[in-house]
């Protein structure tokens, strides 16, 4: 017989401090969603029937939609990528993938392992989106669906263009797919106006609920193709029709993440109590405020602002300061965490939810202004905690 083992429990070993999580995800959580997090009850009967009512309420106004098509599933935002994938697209399928980083390669490769025949259009998620090449291609190729990302957090940037992208799409006969992982909740989207067929997040980010859960909305046009579709999901757990079973008509599909739906529930509680358009603007204002700090520190910023997501905020380190060694000292001295990028050497900080209070921001500039120093980087400490002070007043530095 294999013997058993002994670990202290993670509290006593991986959390005796509490960690500021400052990365791209997931985010800290509101204490009122932790303790939402820790209830647990049968997934299914009547009082889970009222909790998912109330989600899918609440998940229009934050997707702004009024389609009545809204899905939760266990799994993160790339689950939700491979539900709209799977459900929407098959061997006969013509996919566009529009990329500019990871995540939106990563929808081109769903696709591809669905047999689809997928067209790879990359870009400078960092310059202005070619429209003008996308119009052409339209003009010779009919495309089924076209995926795409709206904040591409590899690499720190923003698609403005996307309801351009999207109306021109539409035009042409497609199904319009967008991963708002990051998006969601920090920055304005608006599906139905926008025209988007399919839209998804994850709970990790801007709404600052758990990971592990995520989000999925269809369109009125997007769900008519799903009922009509004359092939089977290959994934039996994200098959939408399946789920309408627990969402839509209060049937066991599989046993849902209580504890994660009702994590989801009290994020889009607060989300809906603070508004949309408030929200907003706490986010715009305190990822200026810290992209104004870091210039302060004398840091370069990833992206020019016309393309700068203001979700993730990415960096580059002065010469002669290791990516790993900034990261390692901000965890162990200062018990912050930030992220690095797929083995790139950008740097990258959060703005969604909690994240977005002057208190975390404060500390985050503090000791990245004193890890900076001992590191060998001398800094005005002083003078980028004091350009705060309109992050803590409201105003928009940049």
């Amino acid at each position: 017989m294999i013997s058993a083992h002994a670990f202290p429990a993670l509290e006593k070993s991986f959390f005796p401090q509490e960690t500021l999580l400052m990365g791209a995800g997931p985010v800290p959580q509101p204490p009122s969603v932790r303790q939402a997090n820790s209830r647990i009850a049968s997934h299914l009967g009547e009082r889970m029937n009222e909790v998912i009512r109330q989600i899918r309420i609440m998940t229009r106004y934050a997707f702004q939609t009024t389609t009545p098509w809204i899905f939760g599933l266990s799994g993160p935002g790339s689950a939700a990528a491979e539900m709209a994938i799977g459900n929407l697209i098959h061997s006969q399928s013509k996919v566009l993938a529009i990329s500019s980083g990871h995540f939106g390669l990563r929808m081109y490769e769903m696709a591809r392992r669905h047999q689809a025949t997928v067209t790879l259009f990359e870009f400078d998620g960092r310059d202005a989106f070619p429209l003008e090449r996308l119009r052409e291609l339209l003009k010779q190729q009919f495309f089924h669906v076209v995926t795409l990302v709206h904040g591409e957090t590899s690499s720190t940037t923003i698609n403005p263009e996307l309801a351009a992208i999207a109306a021109l799409c539409k035009q042409h006969g497609a199904l319009v797919v967008v991963d708002a992982v990051c998006t969601l909740g920090t920055t304005e989207v608006l599906m139905d106006e926008w025209q988007l067929d399919v839209l998804f997040c994850g709970g990790q980010k801007g709404l600052s609920s758990i990971p592990g859960v995520s989000l999925i909305a269809f369109s009125a046009e997007a769900w008519g193709q799903v009922v009509q579709r004359t092939f089977t999901p290959r994934h039996w757990c994200y098959d939408v029709l399946l789920a309408a079973e627990f969402w839509h008509h209060h049937r066991y599909h599989y046993t849902a993440p209580v504890n994660g739906l009702f994590a989801l529930h009290e994020a889009l509680r607060l989300l809906n109590a603070e508004t949309l358009s408030v929200r907003i603007i706490r986010h715009r204002n305190s990822s200026r405020g810290l992209q104004h700090a870091l210039l302060q520190l004398g840091l370069a910023l990833a992206a020019p602002e016309v393309t700068r997501l203001n979700a993730v905020v990415g960096f580059f380190l002065p010469a002669g300061i290791a990516s790993p060694d900034l990261i390692e000292h901000l965890l162990v001295e200062h018990k912050i965490e930030i992220s690095a990028s797929f083995g790139s050497p950008l740097l990258r900080i959060g703005q969604m939810g909690e994240q977005c209070r002057a208190e975390n921001v404060f500390r985050l500039v503090n000791a990245l202004a004193l890890t900076l120093e001992t590191l060998g980087h001398p800094v005005d400490r002083v003078a980028a905690l004091e350009s705060l002070t309109l992050l803590s007043e409201g105003a928009m530095p940049l």
